[in-house]
């Protein structure tokens, strides 16, 4: 069988300048990541969801780097195609230095080719830009970002007020400015997240963001209807897929051709 080519950050803006639609997954262990690569996923993400998931806690604040350098290790060990994204967990990124040394972790220990850091703002542009100058390819989370979950008052959305959705549509263009290469927009109103995906350069993948954006993500365990409070813009496609490899192969086309997220899956407002 002859290897598909490794997907890397310039096949996504590549793919955002063509209006082809990204497709990405959460993973943690080889076993579902040589599946979703043999699905053709583009990009995999070694979330910070392994501590809802794997580790079955309330929230993902007990993540540590550790954890995260252990499942991407386990990730990348398994797969060719797809572009590896690890997540930074809460308080591994709140000084410059600590930042690179945890950055560095991740990607010379665990085998990511880049890196996610939740939230916007001055402070965290400055933060980003330090690591793009260090060569790193680094990918900004903004909107429901769930290591903010006390600050927020639980997991709600986000940008629904006029001034709230400047603001979130303000750090996007800060992070884009910092060097960013990808942006996850999170539990967003789709009007919010479809402005922010046409007036940045930076390819744009939704969450509970609507279909106008350029690609979609999903936490695995989500997409295959392993929570039984799923979130409204989750939907189970092993219910339709038959297989766990079926599941992923309906998700990637659902997403390229724009029946996912369907609009009772999006929030509006």
């Amino acid at each position: 069988m002859t290897q598909r080519p490794t997907v890397t950050v310039s096949t996504l803006q590549a793919k955002k300048q063509a209006q082809e639609k990204i497709t990405m997954l959460t993973a943690y262990d080889a076993s579902f990541a040589a599946l979703m690569d043999k699905a053709g996923i583009d990009c995999i993400l070694v979330g910070d969801s392994l501590g809802n998931v794997i580790h079955g806690a309330a929230s993902t604040l007990g993540v540590s780097v550790d954890d995260v350098v252990y499942h991407c290790r386990c990730v990348a060990s398994a797969i060719n195609g797809p572009l590896l994204v690890a997540d930074m967990p809460f308080m591994s990124y709140h000084d410059r230095s600590t930042t690179a040394h945890n950055a560095h972790r991740l990607i010379a220990e665990g085998g990511a080719s880049m890196v996610k850091l939740e939230g916007g703002g001055e402070e965290r542009a400055d933060t980003i830009h330090h690591l793009c100058a260090q060569g790193m390819a680094v990918c900004g989370h903004l909107g429901l970002t769930p290591q903010w979950v006390h600050r927020f008052g639980g997991f709600k959305v986000q940008g629904r007020s006029e001034q709230a959705a400047q603001q979130i549509e303000t750090e996007a263009h800060q992070l884009a400015a910092a060097g960013i290469q990808l942006l996850v927009l999170e539990g967003v109103p789709a009007p919010l997240a479809q402005r922010i995906s046409e007036l940045i350069d930076v390819p744009v993948i939704g969450i509970g963001a609507g279909v106008n954006v350029d690609g979609q993500v999903l936490v695995l365990h989500d997409m295959l209807g392993m929570n039984p409070r799923p979130a409204r813009f989750v939907r189970d496609f092993l219910a339709t897929g038959g297989s766990i490899e079926q599941a992923f192969v309906h998700y990637i086309e659902a997403v390229r051709d724009g029946s996912f997220p369907a609009a009772a899956e999006t929030y509006q407002q």
